[in-house]
């Protein structure tokens, strides 16, 4: 049996027609950049999440890079983030000439230790990255008490975290990325909310911070060709938010099936000594965008999926803190010891509300049957 770690054939077929008539309306409307159907979708967000505005941009990597600029993450100024994550989520802060400053994950989450933030604190810390990873989002509360307490912006890359939500010690959940002063989303295909491209989305709940995003979407501009600052090109798609538009209506029923599907591995390899399963900390929702587990001979255990014709990530084989575009920053290994542990050890099987029960269980199978070799 062939599974596919992702395949987004599945739910095109089951939704062929309101795909189609999305994309073909936009397409006999000709209005292709920033058309109605963007502006529809900032409200659904909105809506979605509750944050007060919502700017939709061409990626989540774009929603980094812009956010960190706004923020002022930039000249110098220290940013502390985790070593532990895609790229986007550092570079942000070195295309605009700040420092990257990195604090280990914890062990059981994989998101920031919150307990580690305050040490790696000074006079020229601007903020915060917290990076809600795979399945649940980061103490919030922490962060967001350090950040006050420091006088420090916090971004929320909630990249992989649409539909997560933190309560925390709060009185409601709060959706992720509108806790922070900035949060930002990525529709890669592959995530829970994803497009057909690429795509992303800013949100905020501060009016000002909303206004100058607006603007630097389209160059910097108030109006066309007129300038206040230097910004970027990055406008999203009106195809792609059409294709969002019809997802968006399914989400809550995808993100239950996620649950379901994580639900089948968490039974079925429970009792397989060799494999962990990482646990959710705090008051939250979790989302399962990834399904991850730290594996004993992890290399071999994903060959042998591989022969077998099942689909596998593996995120992160390398930290931050030890690739070659971060070398200037004069780290080594050791100094992110969980970080280095886990990146040797991780492991995301498929997952995706159209994958079948009897798929997982092969893929269960494979797994014990390697391990009883």
């Amino acid at each position: 049996m062939k599974v596919n770690f992702y395949t987004s054939t599945r739910e095109y077929n089951e939704k062929k027609a309101e795909f189609d008539k999305a994309v073909l309306d936009v397409m006999a409307k000709g209005s292709f950049i920033l058309g109605p159907q963007v502006g529809e979708l900032e409200e659904a967000i909105k809506e979605y999440t509750g944050a007060k505005h919502a700017i939709a941009v061409a990626s989540g990597t774009d929603a980094l890079v812009m956010t960190s600029d706004i923020l002022g993450f930039k000249n110098g100024k220290e940013v502390i983030t985790s070593p532990f994550t895609f790229l986007a989520s550092t570079s942000c802060i070195a295309k605009h000439n700040a420092k990257p400053v990195f604090v280990d994950i914890d062990e059981e989450t994989f998101n920031i230790d919150v307990n580690k933030i305050e040490e790696k604190i000074t006079s020229n810390t601007a903020g915060i990255i917290p990076i809600h990873l795979f399945s649940q989002m980061a103490d919030m509360d922490k962060i967001m008490d350090l950040a006050a307490k420091h006088d420090l912006r916090v971004l929320e890359d909630a990249a992989e975290a649409f539909g997560m939500k933190w309560k925390g010690n709060g009185s409601s959940y709060k959706h992720s990325g509108s806790i922070g002063d900035m949060g930002i989303f990525s529709f890669f295909p592959t995530k829970t909310l994803g497009a057909y491209g690429d795509a992303g989305m800013i949100i905020t709940n501060d009016d000002e911070l909303a206004k100058k995003t607006k603007m630097l979407r389209v160059h910097g501009a108030a109006k066309k060709y007129h300038y206040e600052y230097i910004g970027y090109n990055s406008r999203l798609d009106t195809m792609q938010a059409a294709v969002l538009l019809v997802k968006l209506k399914y989400m809550n029923e995808s993100i239950k099936k996620r649950e379901i599907v994580a639900n089948w591995y968490k039974e079925r390899l429970s009792h397989c000594e060799y494999i962990k399963i990482p646990g959710i900390k705090g008051d939250q929702n979790p989302v399962y965008y990834v399904f991850n587990i730290l594996a004993q001979k992890r290399d071999e255990l994903a060959a042998f999926l591989k022969e077998n014709e099942i689909g596998y990530s593996i995120y992160y084989p390398i930290p931050l803190h030890l690739q070659n575009c971060f070398s200037y920053l004069g780290h080594k290994k050791g100094d992110f010891p969980v970080s280095e542990r886990v990146s040797g050890e991780i492991l995301a099987l498929p997952i995706y509300p159209e994958i079948t029960e009897e798929e997982v269980d092969f893929v269960c199978e494979t797994i014990k049957k390697f391990y009883s070799k």
